[in-house]
């Protein structure tokens, strides 16, 4: 609260206070009062005055500050109302914010209930997909290897269920530590190794040297997740992962592309596009989802493309330095 605003707010005081010293110094004059007998008086209360409105500017200052504290929940109790009109304002913020503790804490009970539903499902759920697969391992043949991929797609849209709910979470599971990169994409790699032989897909990769700092699980999802994306896009020709530079993680395919006015758009939430549009099953939850992820990681992440031509995602590894505690 600035002293400005404080003299605005109290004008009609102070005009009121100054016109009863003037009058007085008036009075006194008209009474053939010395002009010194006049002025001296009135400078007098005049001082007082603006004492009594330094003080009364920081106490209130103080009393507003208290009160900022109190709805930023610093702490959980009004300063002591001055005025009826003020206790009857607090009494009403604190039954709001009571509302709102309130309805916070069914809003959490709810999502936790969501969560545990929804894991409950997921457990379940991989165990009818496990054993379809261990129907299949015995069977080699064209119906089978495209059983085996539907099952894989299915285990995808699970764990993206999970993940999508953990986005939010008031915790993250997030666990840190140094990771080799070759290994990561090796083993988001075999997870496709079936589709890419099915489809004639040429995977091109070379090892790539160097550990990061992140967290295995979710960035083997992330990747996990492009390459889903480049094979859902990519009828015909290769996938590639590569270094870019010294830093820069590139996963690039030769599918139908991107169109340019999608580009600004493909990574928020729901958004599809034209491929999507195209494509009925889109969700438009994997480059969202991606780049959440590499958000809670600290991976910057673009895209580049050309329609007919392929895409080719970067992601930016630079950020990540040791540092001991």
């Amino acid at each position: 609260m600035k002293f400005t605003t404080y003299l605005k707010e109290q004008q009609k005081l102070i005009w009121f206070l100054l016109a009863i010293i003037a009058a007085f110094a008036g009075i006194l004059y008209l009474y053939d009062t010395s002009l010194k007998a006049v002025i001296y008086p009135s400078l007098l209360c005049t001082c007082i005055l603006i004492i009594y409105a330094v003080v009364d500017y920081a106490g209130k200052k103080a009393h507003i500050l208290k009160l900022q504290d109190t709805f930023s929940g610093v702490t959980d109790s009004f300063p002591e109302s001055r005025t009826a009109e003020e206790a009857a304002y607090q009494e009403y913020i604190a039954n709001l914010m009571q509302q709102q503790k309130e309805q916070t804490m069914r809003q959490e009970m709810h999502y936790q209930d969501m969560v545990n539903y929804y894991t409950t499902w997921a457990h379940q759920i991989k165990t009818p997909i496990s054993a379809m697969r261990l129907k299949l391992e015995n069977e080699d043949s064209t119906l089978s290897r495209q059983l085996n991929s539907d099952l894989l797609r299915t285990q995808q849209y699970v764990d993206m269920v999970m993940v999508y709910l953990r986005l939010d979470a008031p915790a993250n599971d997030y666990v840190f530590k140094s990771c080799s990169i070759d290994d990561m994409i090796k083993k988001s790699i075999s997870t496709f190794a079936s589709e890419f032989i099915s489809r004639g897909l040429a995977l091109r990769y070379q090892p790539i040297d160097g550990t990061i700092i992140t967290d295995e699980k979710w960035f083997c999802f992330m990747l996990e997740q492009l390459l889903s994306n480049a094979l859902k896009y990519t009828r015909k020709g290769s996938i590639s992962i590569y270094r870019e530079g010294s830093d820069c993680l590139c996963i690039a395919d030769t599918g139908i592309g991107i169109a340019p006015e999608d580009m600004p758009r493909i990574f928020q939430k729901g958004y599809t596009g034209f491929n999507g549009r195209t494509n009925k099953h889109a969700s438009g939850l994997g480059l969202y989802l991606c780049k959440r992820i590499c958000d809670g990681l600290s991976i910057p992440i673009s895209a580049e493309s050309q329609p007919g031509k392929g895409t080719i995602i970067r992601l930016q590894l630079n950020q990540y330095q040791l540092k001991a505690e």
